[in-house]
């Protein structure tokens, strides 16, 4: 199967076309490995018609770019899956390589988690990646961005895809959650002390408070633990306000420890059971609340 057209870059995984070798081995071998290699030839798809829900080998093992990936099912090992997708319609001219990859680090785990919305449930060891235009394929008419989940260490075995299998009260809670975390995580600021940028800072604490009203959507769910949770939280966001109201870098730490650790993902753990969710800390997150 011949490939022809523009590479797109994957950020961290590679694809290339593939080619078979074979060499001096037994009959049985070659015969093996020659439908090995058909099959996998047979499986090629261009990574411009790439699916959300689409389970795939990359043909490569390097950064860089990709003409076509293994298209493979869901059920047998595979390193990545598509999960979300999105185009850049509104840029008119090529952002760049950098400008293309800062849209996407901001938009793919919104995509991600309409298709996988429990991040707690990822096998660990899987990061967000994404394909990309490049500055021939732009030219071309290429617009689109694939999200994707690769495994950086050995294989996947499943889909990823749970958006469909989630009760309604499962969904209510991670949609609330989840745009807590989001919203702390995409407005933190890049100077490592509130001194130095106080008001990126409190900015910062104002986006977290203003999602109160999505955790006030989990009094509609049933059960003891999330109504402690939501109690725990709405106090947190009390906290957040007050740090985004800061007059100073004193008065935003006095208010800030308390709205951190109120949302400390620890403490979510038994609503997670009382809804039948994940319960396992993702190690990044408990890293950041150990301290």
């Amino acid at each position: 199967m011949a490939v022809v057209g523009s590479s797109r870059p994957l950020r961290g995984i590679a694809a290339v076309v593939a080619l078979l070798a074979i060499g001096a081995v037994g009959c049985s071998e070659v015969a093996e490995s020659a439908k090995d290699g058909a099959k996998k030839v047979a499986r090629q798809r261009s990574v411009y018609s790439l699916d959300v829900g689409d389970c795939y080998n990359p043909n490569g093992k390097a950064e860089g770019t990709a003409i076509a990936v293994e298209v493979v099912p869901c059920d047998e090992p595979h390193e990545g899956q598509v999960v979300g997708e999105f185009t850049l319609d509104e840029a008119k001219k090529y952002p760049g390589e950098d400008g293309v990859s800062a849209v996407a680090d901001e938009r793919c785990p919104v995509e991600a988690q309409k298709y996988a919305p429990d991040t707690w449930a990822l096998p660990k060891g899987v990061s967000l990646f994404h394909y990309t235009p490049t500055a021939e394929s732009w030219a071309t008419g290429d617009r689109a961005v694939s999200c994707t989940y690769t495994a950086e260490t050995g294989t996947l075995s499943a889909s990823l895809g749970t958006a469909e299998s989630l009760e309604p009260a499962q969904m209510t809670y991670l949609e609330g959650s989840n745009a807590v975390y989001e919203a702390r995580w995409a407005t933190q600021p890049l100077a490592d002390t509130v001194e130095d940028d106080l008001a990126g800072y409190k900015a910062q604490a104002k986006a977290v408070a203003a999602l109160e009203t999505r955790v006030g959507n989990m009094a509609a769910i049933d059960g003891t633990e999330v109504g402690k949770l939501r109690a725990t939280l709405t106090k947190a966001a009390g906290n957040w306000k007050k740090a985004a109201n800061a007059a100073d870098s004193d008065a935003f730490y006095l208010a800030y420890d308390a709205a951190f650790t109120g949302i400390d993902p620890n403490a979510s753990v038994a609503a997670r059971k009382e809804l039948g969710l994940a319960t396992t800390v993702p190690a990044d997150d408990a890293e950041v609340w150990a301290g």
